[in-house]
Formats: C-alpha cells, sequence, structure tokens
C-alpha cells in the first residue's frame, strides 16, 4: 500500500481526491485507526462549520456595499478584483456590516445595471461547488421562488438550441430590492448569467444596450417593469444571440 500523506487526508475530507486516490486512503484509514479518527474528527468539524456559517454565506449579496466601494474607494479596480473583494468579506463574515451603508453614485440606477450584473457574474460564475442555490433539476421551483421574491412573473429563457443548459440560480440583492440570477453553462464550462430586477428608474422598455465591464460582455435592456442584464466573458456576437434569444422568449 503506497503511503499516504497528510495532504491526501485533508483532500479527502474536502472530497477533492479522484476515485483511484479515494480508494488508496479508504483502504489506508482502515488499517490505521489513529488517522481515522483523526479524519473523523475534520469532519464533524466541517460539518459544525457548515451547521453555523452556511445561512449567512447564502444570504442574499448586497451589491449595493459592492457599488459603494467601487465608486468611493476602488474607483481604478477592475471588475475581478473587486468581486475578489467582496467575496473575501463575504467569506469572512464582514459584508453584513456595510448593509445599511449609502452612497451618492453620479450614474443613474438603470446606467449601474450592466456594471451591478457583470460584477454578480463574476463573483459567482467561477464557483465550482456552489455555483447556484437552486439547481437546475428543480427549475419550476426555481422560478417560481424567484418569481415570489420579486414580485414579477419571471421566466428562465431556454438557451439549450444556443449550446447553453440551464444550471439553476441564486436570490441576491440589489439597492433596490431583490434580485435574481440564472445561470447557463455550455460544453466548454463557459458560463453566462441572466441578472433580472425590479426597475424602479421609471424607465420604459428598451432595446438593447451593450457594455463592457472589464473583459465581461453584457447586453441589458428593461420590459415591463424588469430591468434584465445578460452577462459573459465570451465572445460579443455569441452574447448577441444569446441575448436575442432570451429577449424574443421572456416577451418578444
Amino acid at each position: 500500500m503506497s503511503e499516504i500523506t497528510e495532504d491526501d487526508l485533508h483532500a479527502y475530507v474536502d472530497g477533492v481526491l479522484p476515485v483511484d486516490r479515494r480508494l488508496a486512503v479508504e483502504a489506508w484509514l482502515a488499517a490505521h485507526p489513529a488517522d481515522q479518527a483523526r479524519v473523523r474528527a475534520w469532519q464533524a468539524q466541517n460539518r459544525s462549520l457548515h451547521e453555523a456559517f452556511d445561512a449567512v454565506l447564502n444570504e442574499p449579496l448586497p451589491l449595493d456595499l459592492v457599488r459603494v466601494a467601487s465608486a468611493k474607494r476602488t474607483r481604478s479596480w477592475p471588475v475581478w478584483q473587486v468581486a475578489a473583494a467582496v467575496t473575501a468579506l463575504a467569506c469572512t463574515g464582514l459584508l453584513g456590516y456595510g448593509i445599511g451603508i449609502q452612497g451618492q453614485s453620479t450614474t443613474t440606477e438603470y446606467a449601474a445595471l450592466p456594471r451591478d450584473a457583470a460584477l454578480a457574474h463574476v463573483v459567482f460564475s467561477p464557483e465550482q461547488r456552489h455555483p447556484v442555490e437552486v439547481g437546475a433539476q428543480h427549475a419550476d421551483h426555481l422560478v417560481s421562488w424567484l418569481s415570489k421574491r420579486l414580485g414579477h412573473e419571471l421566466h428562465a429563457p431556454d438557451f439549450r438550441a444556443q449550446g447553453f443548459e440551464l444550471l439553476g440560480g441564486r436570490l441576491l440583492s440589489g439597492q433596490g430590492g431583490p434580485v435574481a440570477q440564472f445561470m447557463y453553462e455550455d460544453g466548454q464550462s463557459r458560463r453566462v448569467t441572466l441578472y433580472v430586477r425590479r426597475d424602479g428608474a421609471g424607465q420604459a422598455d428598451t432595446g438593447f444596450r451593450h457594455a463592457r465591464e472589464d473583459g465581461v460582455e453584457v447586453f441589458y435592456w428593461v420590459d415591463r417593469d424588469l430591468g434584465y442584464a445578460l452577462s459573459g466573458a465570451i465572445d460579443q456576437a455569441e452574447m448577441s444571440r444569446l441575448a436575442d434569444a432570451a429577449y424574443r422568449q421572456i416577451g418578444h
């Protein structure tokens, strides 16, 4: 039996070992009671941490705080650095401290839509273990839940014809209230997100507008009291086709 290192044991507890190595670790643990006891203690600790903090980590992300931080203190930072800072704050439990902060913005609420959507995309699209709160296997529940929270009937566009499958979605917290995010992935593991909020700026229905936020392509529009923004770090022409599909399916 090959020697099992402490790194192997930690990786086993974290569930990131390939199958052959996991089986080797399990055989090792069966023959080494002391290591087995350590692994069980680590697993119990992980469960305790999840029970204590998962509810906090799954709270809606207050993107209004991100906007304030970006506008007032990190104006020169690219989107990905702001997103990384927000993620770090969330993981340390400090994010909630700033939920009540209000700041002045030189942009209108509608103009901020693409940047907020890009920030949400950059924060969540790289996630491998928890990219969404509710998976696509519960799509009906997901749409019903998000519709109820936004107070408006929502639809999750079908991008299968364009090669993207629905992964699921999550609830976020924007400056004007709850925000829905739907996430999609193609066979190359590329992800796009559709960000939907109640439009509070009194905008009339609009056609497509396009923005590029530090490498993230965003197509956005307003339709019947809802603001939509489709974001992805992929080719602009392909994003335009996806946005057109979403626009037609949602009500046009």
